[in-house]
């Protein structure tokens, strides 16, 4: 039997949302995906939407051309978001508001369109797309973190919410991969010359990590897992720096913080 589930998926263009978007249409999903600028209709059969998920009046708009063209929306895949780089001291209210606009809101906005139509048919799925540094937040993303780690407790409440309405929550927490992340980041306008070693010597870790990170296939086949799973869980870490998790709940407070420093290189 042919599969006619409809998905939607935010950040489509690249990454993690575009790897989703192909494997999902493989496996005989009807998939829209979501751009700023799309630059063509249909993309490897995943036809391409307009999205600016900082907006109310794009998220409606999205959502209502999907249902026109679908009928309805099976799934919705939360991945649209950016990296904000900077001190949180060099970081104005301005640009963390901005970032909390695309990176959290914007998920909110998509989740409150989409939700009328799953209550009334009674089943629908949402998975967002955290990140670990929501558990393990990193020096000189701490807004990123801090927006991620929102995302995840409105994760938790909402899949409270909503499953005596058939719709199943979900949240996937990427560690490191090889994506465009660092390319695309924001930075903070300001800087402060006191931070300035410590920052490159962190940002530079950082550029490490993702370059040797995990391929990312292994995260959109993590959603297509959670997707087919008749009863899915709440939370899915991907990625190697999962098994900190572990260590997080059993080391003392005190020498994890020391391993942290060691690692991003803060002392030098």
């Amino acid at each position: 039997m042919p599969n006619d589930r409809v998905a939607l998926i935010t950040g489509a263009s690249s990454g993690f949302g575009n790897l989703t978007a192909l494997t999902l249409s493989k496996n005989g999903f009807r998939v829209f995906g979501t751009s700023r600028r799309p630059t063509t209709e249909n993309e490897n059969g995943v036809e391409m939407l307009q999205l600016d998920v900082s907006s109310d009046e794009s998220a409606r708009r999205c959502v209502s051309n999907a249902l026109q063209k679908a009928g309805r929306i099976d799934i919705l895949v939360n991945n649209a978001g950016q990296v904000l780089t900077g001190a949180l001291e060099e970081t104005s209210l301005d640009e963390a508001r901005t970032h909390f606009e695309t990176n959290f809101f914007g998920t909110v906005r998509m989740v409150n369109a989409i939700l009328p139509g799953m209550r009334k048919r009674r089943s629908g799925q949402i998975i967002n797309v955290a990140s670990m540094a929501a558990t393990f937040p990193m020096p000189f993303e701490g807004y990123y973190g801090a927006a991620k780690a929102a995302l995840m407790t409105y994760t938790e409440a909402l899949r409270l919410e909503v499953k005596n309405f058939g719709i199943r929550v979900s949240v996937i927490e990427p560690g490191f991969f090889k994506t465009n992340i660092t390319q695309n980041k924001t930075r903070a306008v300001s800087t402060i010359d006191d931070y300035e070693q410590v920052r490159k010597r962190v940002l530079g870790v950082l550029e490490e990590s993702v370059d040797g990170g995990d391929d990312p296939q292994k995260v959109a086949d993590t959603i297509v897992r959670i997707i087919e799973s008749p009863s899915p869980g709440l939370h899915y870490a991907v990625g190697k720096e999962k098994r900190y998790l572990l260590l997080k709940r059993i080391l003392p407070a005190s020498t994890l913080e020391a391993q942290i420093r060691k690692h991003w290189r803060l002392d030098g």
